[in-house]
Parts: C-alpha cells; structure tokens; sequence
C-alpha cells in the first residue's frame, strides 16, 4: 500500500496547482477560439509538473550498483524540447500571414509553469501565469493598435522583369526615408512579357499614398497601390 505521506501530498499538490494554473491560461485561448486551448494548456503544464517530479524522486540508486547522483533537470530539458514540435503543429501560415505565433508561445509558457510547480517553484509558477495573461489580455490590443500607427504601410507592387527596377524602387524608397521589407514575390506573365508583382512592407514617417506616388513614376513599374493592413491575429 502507498502511504500518502506529507511528501507524497506535496508532490500531488504541485501537479494540482500546475493543472489550476495553466487552465486559468488555457481558457483565455479558448475564449479567442484558438486551436490550443483549455484541455491543451492542461495537459502539458500538468505533464510538465509530472515529468520534473519523475526526474527528481522517480530515479533512485539501485543497491550495488554504482550510480551517479540523480539529475533532475534531465527530463525536464526534454520537455522543453518536446513543447518545441508541439508548437510548430500550432503555427501555420496563411494569406501570406503567420497565425498561431502567441497559442504556441503560450502552450511553451504552460509548460514553464508546469516545470515550476513540480520544482517546487510555486511563486514562479504563479509570476508565469500572470506574465501570459498580461501578454494575451492587455498587450494584444496593444499590439494591433501598433500595427495601425501610421508609421507601418504596405504597398503592392507591379514592375517589368529583368530591367531593374526593383533597384530603382528601393533607391526611391531610400530617398522617402523608408526602410522595406520584401514580404511576398509572384512572378506573373502577360502578353507584353514577364512582370512581378511584389509586396512591400514598409517603415518610415513618409505617407504611403506620397510613396506610391513616387514608385509610380519609376519606369518600368506598371502599378503601385497602398494595402490596408491586416488584423492581427495570434
């Protein structure tokens, strides 16, 4: 029989707490409809927990046999490295935008919390907690209310291939005071020949309807339109 000793309930307490902790994270995912949410959330930081209190008590010194002492930061760096491929199934890419970037963070976070709990680092445990509700709850607005400062513009281009106008674009940019970021390239054929079609992101004070002016006049460019920017979506 197991005898639920002080150190048996300490042990249960941590995954307990663990589990409390990262579904409070969960259910906000949830509550934004993401694809790792409440029961996710759960289940790692409560395996987490699991895992470091394995490799901390779960491994004891057979009787004659020499052993080294017990690492128990040995599982849990693996859990680290197992919430790694969890992640990348949480991330996707469409329309040319990454979405999932803070669920899979937060799944990462959840099993910090988990490591924690069963290290017996309940303050740091509850810190982690509050730090991903902070991120999810009040730097999400903040964050896509950045994307819609004037400062950030995105600019569809279309020029002739192969006459270098692309250099000619970026020496335009220069000038305007913008720094460009190339974030997608189609190469499309009609009948006057190959054209590319080239979205810009774009950094910089100068207006975006003023640069699509000026990269209109560059030759060879056959059309220049300023793009609403998306809505932020993690």
């Amino acid at each position: 029989m197991w005898e639920l000793d002080d150190h048996v309930w300490a042990q249960v307490s941590a995954v307990l707490l663990a589990f409390g902790l990262c579904t409070v994270m969960g259910t906000e995912r949830q509550l934004r409809r993401k694809s790792a949410g409440m029961r996710t959330h759960a289940l790692v930081g409560s395996g987490s927990a699991i895992l470091t209190l394995v490799s901390a008590y779960g491994f004891q010194p057979l009787p004659g046999i020499d052993q080294l002492p017990p690492d128990p930061s040995r599982i849990a760096a693996q859990v680290v490295t197992g919430i790694g491929f969890l992640g990348a199934g949480i991330i996707f890419l469409r329309k040319e935008v990454v979405h999932g970037l803070t669920t899979a963070a937060s799944v990462w976070v959840a099993a910090a919390v988990g490591i924690a709990c069963g290290a017996g680092l309940f303050p740091l445990a509850v810190v982690g907690t509050l730090i991903q509700l902070t991120v999810a709850l009040l730097l999400t607005p903040l964050s896509a209310f950045l994307l819609k400062f004037p400062g950030h513009q995105t600019i569809e281009l279309r020029y002739e291939d192969g006459k270098g106008v692309l250099r000619a674009v970026l020496t335009a940019a220069t000038d305007l005071d913008l720094a460009v970021r190339v974030v997608r390239t189609d190469r499309v054929y009609t009948r006057a020949g190959a054209e590319v079609v080239m979205v810009l992101k774009m950094l910089g004070r100068t207006d975006a309807h003023r640069a699509v002016v000026e990269f209109s006049e560059v030759p060879g460019v056959v059309s220049a339109a300023a793009m609403p920017e998306p809505e932020a979506d993690e």
